[in-house]
């Protein structure tokens, strides 16, 4: 039985939802008989001993608790890599990507990833991987888990349907979605889409949270009721499922006679969860100077240096610029933090072609990088009036730890290998009896 697509607003929140009336328990969270016979099993997000503010735990009641399932088989191996690398291949070269291409045959979402760069180490929670999905298929008799880590999910092309064991999720372009770890859930095409394509951030460390808003004060950036998550669906059906878990850096599989996604109810705080990129009320100047991207935070994954982000996600939104005698692009830069950026749809501003939506680059620990030569020229010259920079949905995952990029990634027929051509035009303007 499945209910219609709806959801609970709030960053977070402790939710209690149930798809039957009473299905959830008064006063307690394990009964000693559960109500319409169903079991209680709790899933945690946090150590038992997390502060309060900290603590992440669901109880889910359910028709057939998650151990009725057959032992785990190794899969083969697909093209979704954990750090560490055996083999590391990082350097300090600036690399780019163009889109990730469709499939020809049938490809569901397991099926259709391809990680591009990992950092960090998954077995010492530290770290992320960044991957890009290509699918046309839904998933049917297969489900997944990832006990690596939780998965952020950008879409770039189509709209997809995350059937989750808490309920169902929607999620197209210029939306995000999360997927905490361990929690089970199926990927399907949604709204007509043919095929789906899009971005992936697999947190290793700490969940991702809202950043602090310090100076900012109470209000801007993303509004915790915005936050959508879903409301208790189940299904009750028999047959022959697989069920794939991420585990340890490699994919295994169990069966199962019957649909894991049968949560009757639930309540708590470690749910998936899902985000419109439109509701982001953006910060910028309104004086002078470029200011840094770390205003456009929605998400950080926060490290034990505080202030070095485990990994941040940043959007580059629709947004007024109107900076006084300001170079308004993003200024050429080298940074502590290293970046992986990707293109939503429209254009990006600190490229005049190249960078294409559903592509990535990736700037490195103190690689050098910043607008193309035919941008700077542009931009160096252009009349400073208010102007809207609209039509454009660009993001980084921003991360403290080097991104090592996969030998699939570097190796692939989509890789630009001639990105760094695009700042040879800069030449010297420098003339000492000219200030």
């Amino acid at each position: 039985m499945t209910q219609p697509l709806d959801y609970q607003c709030g960053f977070r929140n402790h939710f209690a939802s149930e798809a039957l009336p009473g299905a959830l328990p008064e006063g307690q969270n394990s009964p000693q008989r559960c109500a319409y016979g169903l079991y209680a099993e709790q899933v945690t997000g946090s150590a038992f001993t997390a502060p309060r503010s900290h603590n992440l735990r669901a109880w889910l009641y359910r028709i057939r608790p998650s151990v009725a399932q057959s032992a785990y088989r190794p899969l083969d191996e697909i093209g979704f890599a954990t750090a560490p690398l055996a083999r590391p291949a990082a350097d300090p070269n600036q690399m780019r990507w163009d889109p990730a291409p469709l499939p020809d045959g049938a490809t569901d979402f397991v099926d259709g990833l391809t990680t591009i760069a990992v950092n960090g180490d998954a077995g010492a929670q530290t770290g992320c991987g960044v991957h890009v999905y290509a699918f046309n298929q839904d998933m049917t008799e297969r489900f997944f888990y990832n006990a690596d880590g939780e998965m952020l999910f950008v879409p770039q092309l189509g709209t997809l349907h995350l059937r989750t064991e808490f309920g169902d999720l929607a999620v197209g372009n210029g939306e995000i979605a999360v997927i905490p770890r361990g929690i089970k859930f199926q990927v399907r095409l949604a709204d007509g889409s043919k095929a789906a394509r899009g971005y992936i951030c697999e947190n290793y460390a700490s969940p991702l949270e809202l950043p602090g808003l310090g100076p900012i004060g109470a209000n801007g950036l993303a509004n915790p009721r915005d936050f959508l998550s879903p409301v208790a669906a189940y299904e009750d059906i028999s047959g022959d499922f697989e069920l794939v878990a991420k585990f340890s850096g490699r994919l295994w599989a169990a069966q199962l006679d019957h649909s894991p996604l049968n949560v009757v109810a639930w309540h708590g705080n470690y749910a998936p969860y899902k985000y419109d990129l439109a509701h982001f009320n953006t910060i910028n100047t309104v004086s002078f100077d470029h200011p840094d991207p770390s205003i456009f935070t929605v998400l950080t994954s926060p490290s034990d240096t505080a202030g070095m982000a485990n990994i941040d996600f940043v959007i580059f939104p629709p947004r007024w610029m109107v900076a006084d005698k300001t170079f308004r692009p993003p200024y050429f830069h080298r940074n502590l933090m290293s970046e992986f950026m990707g293109l939503i749809h429209g254009e990006y501003d600190a490229k005049a072609d190249g960078f294409l939506p559903g592509g990535a680059s990736l700037h490195n620990c103190m690689s050098p990088h910043g607008p193309d030569a035919s941008t700077f020229e542009k931009a160096s010259n252009a009349d400073l009036k208010p102007q809207y920079q609209g039509a454009t949905l660009a993001f980084m995952f921003e991360s403290r730890y080097v991104f090592q990029p996969t030998e699939q990634a570097l190796a692939a027929d989509f890789r630009q290998r001639d990105y760094v051509d695009v700042w040879q035009g800069l030449d010297s303007h420098f003339d000492p009896t000219r200030r």
